[in-house]
Order: structure tokens, then sequence, then C-alpha cells
């Protein structure tokens, strides 16, 4: 087993989801293959083995930087061209810390920011004369 270990620690993020992959599958191969062709999507096995690439990628970048950093430079990068307010939103239902949802937050928005979902709306006022 610890050969296996150490292998599949040799590959870092994409061998914790093999391993994932073949739990969930039962541990047959044909289900494992079943299972990254469905990763790669349109592109099937390949997509699938590419996506694990990907994935190694993506981690190393995001162990540099810091998630912090990557989703504040996402964030401001989509402000550009989306809508502030949708964007909050989105943050809202992301599974992170609340903590990092504030700085998130803070960050397109900088004014003091309370629950943007609960503001209550304007009321009409008629005025009649008598």
């Amino acid at each position: 087993m610890d050969e296996i270990v150490k292998k599949l620690a040799g590959l870092g993020l994409p061998g914790v989801i093999l391993v994932v992959l073949t739990v969930a599958s039962g541990g047959s191969s044909a289900a494992v293959a079943a299972a990254i062709t469905a990763l790669g999507g349109p592109f099937g096995i390949v997509g699938g083995i590419g996506l694990l690439g990907l994935i190694t990628v993506l981690g190393d970048t995001v162990a540099g930087y810091g998630i912090e950093a990557i989703l504040k430079a996402i964030y401001a990068e989509r402000s550009k061209t989306e809508s502030v307010r949708y964007l909050l939103k989105e943050i809202k239902d992301l599974p992170i810390s609340e903590e990092l949802k504030l700085k998130l937050k803070n960050q397109l928005s900088p004014e003091v920011i309370v629950d943007t979902g609960d503001i209550p709306q304007p009321t009409t006022v008629e005025i009649v004369e008598e």
C-alpha cells in the first residue's frame, strides 16, 4: 500500500481525484475509464486526462499565489464587463468562508456592504387633497 500511496502522492491533486473516481465507481477499471471519459465531455478520455493535467497546473498556480489573490483578480477582471450587482450575488452563493466572501465583496464595491438581498423596496406615498 505504501508504494501505491507514494505513486499517487507524486501525481498530486489529479491522483486524489483519480482515487475518488475509483472509489466512487466501485474499483472497476471500466467504470474508472467511463468516469474519466465523462470528465472529458465531448473530447472523451483524452479530454479527461487533459483535465487532470489542467487541474495540476491550476493547483500549482493556486498554491503559488493563494486562492484569495486569484479570486480577487478574477472578479476584478469580470467586473469590467459584468454587472457588479450580479457578481455580488454570485459571490454570496460561493462555497467559501464568510471572511473571503466579505473581502471579495469589498474589493468590488468598497462601500460598506450590508446583505444585498434584503434591501426593502421604496414605498409609493399618494397625497390626497381634501
